[in-house]
């Protein structure tokens, strides 16, 4: 059975759609990559700190690699930076490796989708939202039986939508709709697309990538600048809403 991407060739529409209602948002929210290091953390953190302005915000890393001891996770910059006071971790691990093969190697075993998913529900009992951040794009394993971030909603009784970070970059579109279609064929709704880092310059495939995205299906919500993670995070957070809702058309 065919899946549509979600993605279509540009047009003349305005770039960034912003956040939805706050009261129009599922009370869980997936941040997933379309790979690794396109910026999820940075904008989970952003997303918090947006919500934090009108709600109760928690964070939750179900799997952290590639940290050891009391060294802080993403879970812990996702703090720093937003200001929210709950950011959760489900397990960690030493080795910046995919989760099954970092557990392997400690001899330690991955907690089930299931167990993350109660943890999920009990956070949501007690906050507005609770922002999932995954490990790597959207089928990384997260545990021995090949459970994945996409799986969650199917085991969460709270209302669930994803938000889908990517590069800016040459071969984001195809790593988009790839993302996109994994998520539309097992069910999982859409809140929209967040660019991770954009070059304060953008070239001509960043700017080219950035109008075929908001042309698309999937609403662009935000266009996070390259380098946010370094501001300090009361500035970090006084930007975060333009991220939101900025004027992109000016600089492509």
């Amino acid at each position: 059975m065919a899946v549509e991407s979600g993605l279509s060739e540009p047009s003349d529409v305005p770039l960034l759609s912003g956040l939805p209602e706050p009261a129009d948002l599922p009370g869980v929210l997936l941040i997933t990559g379309t790979d690794t290091e396109v910026g999820k953390t940075i904008s989970t953190a952003a997303l918090a700190a947006v919500l934090s302005g009108v709600g109760r915000v928690a964070v939750y890393k179900p799997v952290q690699t590639g940290v050891s001891g009391s060294e802080p996770g993403d879970a812990a910059e996702v703090a720093r930076l937003s200001g929210i006071r709950d950011a959760v971790e489900g397990i960690r691990f030493r080795d910046p490796m995919a989760p099954v093969a970092a557990a392997e190697r400690e001899q330690r075993k991955l907690p089930g989708i299931a167990e993350h998913a109660q943890r999920i529900e009990a956070l949501g009992s007690r906050f507005d939202w609770v922002l999932v951040e995954g490990s790597g794009g959207v089928l990384v394993h997260l545990d021995d039986a090949g459970g994945t971030l996409a799986d969650l909603p199917a085991v969460l009784a709270a209302d669930c939508g994803a938000v889908v970070v990517s590069r800016a970059g040459l071969g984001t579109l195809n790593h988009t709709a790839l993302t996109v279609a994994a998520l539309a064929g097992r069910g999982v709704a859409r809140v929209g697309l967040v660019v991770g880092s954009l070059p304060g310059l953008p070239g001509l495939v960043e700017s080219s990538n950035l109008r075929t995205l908001a042309a698309g299906r999937e609403p662009l919500l935000a266009a996070i600048p390259a380098g946010a993670g370094g501001l300090d995070p009361a500035e970090f957070r006084n930007s975060a809403g333009s991220w939101f809702a900025g004027q992109l058309n000016s600089r492509l």
